[in-house]
């Protein structure tokens, strides 16, 4: 029986150490792991993107890609059928 009540307080004592350490060491992990994927994030897209150093005046409009001339309305809605309401 003695044995038995030693497992119970073994787990337990486990458990909430454990459990304690984990509370301490999450907000460490958390701060790791934000600042790697921030370096990857920077890694991959260049930075800081307000210090770009292709700047345009404020207003002007500059067009990548311009549209197909060469496409065509497709109104056909069907037929239109006249009605009265009937009382």
């Amino acid at each position: 029986m003695m044995t038995f009540l030693k497992t119970i307080l073994i787990i337990l004592l486990v458990y909430y150490g454990l459990k304690f350490l984990i509370k301490l060491t999450i907000p460490y992990l958390m701060r790791y792991a934000t600042k790697k994927a921030e370096q990857k994030f920077e890694q991959a897209f260049g930075g800081n993107p307000s210090a770009s150093n292709t700047t345009q005046d404020e207003g002007s409009v500059s067009i990548d890609k311009m549209p197909n001339a060469h496409t065509k309305s497709k109104n056909t809605v069907g037929e239109y059928v006249d009605y009265e309401e009937v009382e």
